[in-house]
């Protein structure tokens, strides 16, 4: 059987491309998953209080990056979930498991915000 391999693209065409995933998982995360559009209304509305009240610029980036540390994570249990329910609607162990570990990554990242903000703001 012959192989025709497909030229990869390179550049600046691979760039525009790999913008124009992200966009379309952003607004798939957005428009099917509520956990991720509460978390990002949360992040919306504590990143100016982070920013306005953080008395350093280190203290303002991990303010900041620990909320979209919440996005990230939140975005990874997505593509884990839509994966695993891709794989087939049947109940499985390791399909359980991985659903229940990435949600757990989601709610580490949770428990992350509240550790630092309670340290930056409470001392």
């Amino acid at each position: 059987m012959l192989m025709i391999k497909k030229k990869a693209t390179t550049g600046i065409r691979r760039i525009i491309n790999a913008g124009g995933y992200s966009i379309n998982g952003f607004t798939a995360a957005f428009k099917h998953e509520a956990a991720f559009r509460q978390e990002l209304a949360f992040a919306l509305v504590l990143m100016p209080i982070a920013i306005w009240f953080g008395e350093t610029n280190i203290e303002r980036a991990i303010l900041v990056a620990s909320l979209l540390l919440v996005l990230i994570v939140e975005l990874m249990n997505t593509a884990i979930e839509a994966t695993v329910d891709r794989i087939g609607p049947e109940q499985h162990a390791l399909s359980g498991r991985a659903k229940d570990v990435a949600s757990a990554a989601v709610l580490l990242s949770l428990v992350n915000v509240v550790i630092i903000w309670a340290i930056i703001f409470l001392t």
